[in-house]
């Protein structure tokens, strides 16, 4: 039986799970693999993220809508709903290999409002570019 996540090394292991199968995805993993030049400085930040976002605290600093309108613009548009939903999936699927409970399913959900935020960021961000 699985158990839920109740620290911050559940969150690490659920991290570092999750990029080792977007790493492995040949048709998103060179988003990532281009822009990240620390995996492990990155993985770091983002435990700290969604330990932040999952049981509180303020271990996380940075802005995850600016960082995504960066890659956007490095990729000049071509990142879609497509690769959201695969790294969604992704997201899930890790979760329900791991974990289970009430806290797996509020980071599934959490990362679902995350994909969308993110996504309008970077979109709002393209439509700017091309007003101009």
């Amino acid at each position: 039986m699985l158990k839920d996540l109740t620290n911050r090394a559940d969150v690490s292991l659920l991290v570092h799970a999750f990029y080792s199968k977007i790493r492995a995805d040949k048709e998103i993993n060179f988003y990532f693999n281009e822009m990240i030049s620390d995996w492990d400085e990155h993985l770091e930040k983002l435990t700290n993220f969604w330990e932040m976002n999952l049981f509180g605290g303020k271990m996380y600093t940075g802005d995850p809508l600016q960082a995504h309108v960066k890659v956007e613009h490095n990729f000049s548009g071509k990142i879609g709903p497509n690769e959201f939903g695969i790294w969604l999936n992704y997201w899930a699927q890790t979760i329900d290999e791991l974990f289970a409970g009430e806290n797996a399913a509020i980071l599934k959900l959490r990362a679902r409002k995350m994909g969308t935020f993110i996504y309008m960021a970077m979109f709002n961000s393209r439509t700017k570019e091309s007003l101009q």
